[in-house]
């Protein structure tokens, strides 16, 4: 049984024991039969009025939580509308109270979500106007008193961070555009004279309006300004090449320069009025010095004919440069003139710098050629040679290049100037073949004529004889293992003399060794042994060898040392001399001991026959 059927129970138990005790009570006081009857019907009427106005309150709540629930469902699927929710899902088998209390509990957390969504959106909505009111944009176009959807919330925010980066950037620009034109105004001494130039300069920064269009009047204003600073710069400059011009021709004293070098340097409104002033003064003084300022404007014309390659007739067509009569018209034509060539050389700088760095090239590698024919070049001790050869290497490379890369460029300037290109009075072109074929033919003259010279040398040595001087040569007196001639006394030093005899009569070459000999004093020492003898070599052959025999320190066929040469020394018969009438020399003298001295003449060895 559940609790509520035990409660009626009880209280229907309480009801019957409250009516009993009514009776005992009413039989107690002994009220009639009737009267009891009456008090009995007032206490059931009197119950059941209770019993009525209870069941009419709990019909009335009833029917207030029926018409609650109704309200809190209507009301629950507008706010999900609103706030573009799914609708909720009610509970079934749920009491009414229930339900009421869920229902209800759900429009509280929707009207909780629609609060916190409208209270972003009036954030949003006033930042909005912020950025609106600075960069002059339109609003977001959000109306304020419609429930915004999360994406629409999202997009909204998105929307304030572009719009307030577009802020920090225009502002950035603003104050370095507004730093730029401060710079100028005051370079240029220029007070604000419109309200935008004051606004930009006077007001506050906060307070301008960052709009495109004041943006691109800041652009305006300053693309304004740099044309003023560039005219005054384009005049300052001018005025200075002029006075610059006019103190060389002038001769100006470098004193007075320096003390007008604060404004050879800035360029605001002061300084070009002294420029100006300087140039007044200076163009004065230039009528009173006609003379002195031509010539000096004719020495920068004659370089400029230099740089731009004129020809002797093209120089010649400038006939003012010739005359005497020094007048201000000659020298207002002579300026002209310099200033036509001046021109000139600027618009063609590429293609005169070009020419002049082929002519640059070229003499250096004509130098390098020169150079490589320079037999002195070997003492090289720096690396010279190597790197000498890396830079004909390198112009054997770049010339061609660059010639090529000239006819291009003169090409185009013969069809822009409808003339000729002309260096030296000729084409360019013509002038570098013509280089290349002269230098063809000095190399082609330099090769005959060292062939002419080894034809000569060549003549002179097969009538006189060639003459050699040793350079390096082995110790005569060592012996090299394995390699060693065994010979006897007698023969050897009777085909030394024969040897050295003939071939200085026949061949016209004899050897002289550069080994220094011994004093006469080493005719003391011991005979000279030949392997396999003991036998000393006879008295006469020795004798009859003073061609080879040790000659004292001092004499012409002898070194400048002192000391003692091995015995096998003697034997050598590969000495030159020196020079040819030292070799006469000694053939004569050769002769002449040989037939002063009757010494029998050894016996001829097969090498002296076949010799």
């Amino acid at each position: 049984m559940r609790r509520s059927e035990v409660l009626a129970a009880e209280a229907v138990s309480c009801l019957n024991k409250a009516l009993i005790h009514l009776k005992d009570i009413w039989e107690e006081i002994g009220i009639p039969e009737d009267q009891r009857l009456q008090r009995t019907n007032v206490v059931k009427n009197h119950i059941k009025n209770l019993l009525e106005m209870m069941i009419k309150e709990e019909e009335s709540l009833k029917e207030r939580l029926i018409s609650s629930i109704g309200k809190c469902r209507t009301e629950m699927e507008k706010l999900c509308l609103e706030l573009q929710l799914p609708l909720f899902e009610e509970e079934s088998g749920v009491s009414m109270l229930q339900q009421e209390k869920n229902i209800r509990t759900q429009v509280e957390a929707l009207m909780k979500e629609k609060n916190q969504r409208m209270q972003q959106l009036k954030i949003l909505l006033e930042q909005d106007q912020d950025l609106c009111d600075i960069l002059c944009s339109m609003s977001y176009g959000i109306a304020p008193d419609s429930v915004p959807s999360l994406e629409q919330l999202e997009n909204f925010r998105q929307h304030i961070a572009n719009q307030n980066e577009e802020k920090a950037k225009r502002y950035a620009e603003f104050t370095d555009l507004k730093k730029q034109i401060i710079l100028y105004m005051g370079e240029l001494d220029h007070i604000p004279e419109t309200s935008f130039e004051k606004d930009v300069v006077c007001e506050d920064e906060d307070s301008f309006c960052l709009s495109r269009e004041n943006i691109t009047s800041l652009k305006l204003l300053l693309c304004q300004l740099e044309e003023r600073k560039a005219e005054n710069e384009a005049m300052c400059e001018s005025h200075r090449e002029k006075i610059q011009q006019l103190w060389d021709r002038l001769q100006v004293p470098q004193e007075e320069r320096e003390a007008f070098n604060e404004h050879m340097v800035a360029s605001r409104k002061r300084n070009l009025e002294a420029l100006q002033a300087e140039v007044q003064r200076l163009e004065e003084l230039k009528l009173l010095n006609i003379r002195n300022v031509t010539e000096a404007i004719r020495s920068e014309i004659a370089v400029f004919w230099e740089k731009c390659f004129l020809s002797i007739d093209q120089r010649q067509d400038f006939t003012p440069y010739f005359s005497e009569d020094f007048t201000e018209e000659l020298l207002s034509v002579h300026d002209a003139e310099i200033q036509r060539l001046r021109q000139h050389y600027e618009d063609h700088k590429e293609l005169f710098d070009g020419v002049h760095q082929w002519e640059e090239s070229w003499r250096l590698f004509l130098e390098l050629e020169k150079k490589a024919t320079d037999p002195t070049r070997f003492t090289n001790r720096g690396g010279n040679l190597l790197k000498e050869e890396k830079q004909r290497s390198e112009l054997h490379k770049s010339l061609p290049k660059l010639e090529k890369k000239l006819k291009v460029q003169i090409e185009k300037w013969e069809g822009e100037q409808a003339r000729e290109f002309l260096v030296s009075g000729q084409k360019f072109l013509q002038y570098v073949e013509q280089q290349w074929e002269l230098h063809r033919i000095e190399k082609e003259k330099e090769k005959q004529e060292r062939h002419l010279k080894k034809s000569k040398q060549t003549e002179v040595d097969m009538l006189y004889g060639t003459v050699r001087t040793p350079t390096k040569r082995r110790f005569l007196g060592s012996t090299t293992p394995n390699k060693a001639r065994k010979f006897n006394a007698t023969s050897s030093i009777s085909s030394a003399t024969s040897n050295s005899t003939m071939r200085s009569a026949i061949g016209g070459t004899v050897c002289r060794s550069p080994v220094p000999r011994p004093p006469l004093s080493a005719n003391k020492v011991p005979a000279v042994r030949t392997p396999g003898s003991n036998k000393p070599p006879h008295p006469r052959l020795q004798g009859c060898n003073k061609e080879n025999e040790v000659r004292p320190k001092g004499t012409p066929l002898s070194g400048g040392l002192l000391n003692y040469a091995s015995p096998q020394r003697n034997l050598s018969i590969t000495s030159v001399a020196s020079t040819y009438s030292e070799f006469v020399r000694e053939l004569v003298n050769t002769e002449s001991v040989q037939s002063s001295e009757t010494c029998p003449k050894p016996p001829t060895p097969r090498s002296s026959t076949t010799s």
